[in-house]
């Protein structure tokens, strides 16, 4: 959130000279370039860094910044990716491949994924029944590794069918609507990018997260929010929610937003 938070005055501060200006987006770039190194450098959490490129996204494209600005931003990312790709550790570069090609280490890199997409492929429509999952109630930690974080949506597959995972998938929509439904109806340009950024933390989580479940995505290590096991998880999404609630009130109540003091 202290990300989220501070470009959203970034964008504040900018937005009042310009925001398509070369220098404007050199320094919007600039801001999630240095604390995406900054994370990588110090936990390696690629999952976060991918959080982040999502929120600033979504947040430049919702403050009004042109098209070819976020387009071009995105080639030059993915062109820095495929440069440095040889230079990223062996272990990081296997979960991205497996993705492609799922034979390449059944038993390895791409063991987990294929637990997954076993659990939810078993669960069928209506699930095998609240805690009577086969692998998700196994003693044994390598029957479906991570459950309880990273692959706790292919507990809900295994334990809930298709029937709680859509319901599940539901409930995390409404709350992303809701949060671009408050920052389309502000009249706050803070709020706006600040309730739209949550919107794309929500989003980045959830694609993520249920993407890894589903052998679609590489385990980066992303939690789903409000259901994966975890207190900075649930501190996160539930703090997100209370900022957004606060400002929202602030709005209402004709005292600005408490960001600006």
């Amino acid at each position: 959130m202290t990300f989220l938070l501070l470009l959203a005055l970034q964008l504040q501060k900018q937005g009042e000279k310009g925001l398509n200006r070369p220098k404007s987006a050199a320094l919007l770039l600039l801001h999630v370039l240095a604390l995406c190194a900054l994370v990588y450098g110090v936990s390696g959490d690629i999952g976060m860094v991918a959080v982040y490129l999502a929120i600033y996204l979504v947040m430049l494209w919702s403050a009004g910044v042109h098209p070819l600005w976020l387009l071009g931003q995105v080639g030059a990312g993915v062109g820095a990716v495929a440069l440095l790709w040889s230079r990223l550790p062996d272990y990081v570069r296997q979960r991205f491949l497996v993705v492609f090609d799922h034979d390449l280490d059944p038993l390895g890199t791409g063991f987990q994924q294929a637990r997954s997409l076993l659990a939810i492929g078993s669960g069928q429509v209506t699930g095998q029944g609240y805690l009577q999952g086969t692998q998700t109630q196994s003693a044994s930690a390598s029957a479906l590794p991570a459950r309880h974080t990273d692959f706790i949506f292919s507990v809900a597959g295994e334990e809930l069918g298709l029937v709680g995972c859509l319901a599940i998938l539901a409930l995390l929509g409404a709350i992303l609507l809701r949060c671009v439904w408050l920052a389309r109806r502000s009249r706050d340009p803070l709020f706006t990018s600040v309730a739209m950024g949550v919107a794309g933390m929500f989003g980045a989580q959830t694609l993520l997260n249920v993407g890894m479940c589903l052998y679609v995505a590489p385990v980066v290590g992303v939690t789903l929010p409000f259901f994966s096991y975890g207190g900075s998880s649930l501190l996160m999404a539930f703090g997100a929610v209370g900022i957004l609630l606060s400002m929202r009130q602030g709005e209402l109540g004709g005292n600005g937003s408490w960001l600006r003091g």
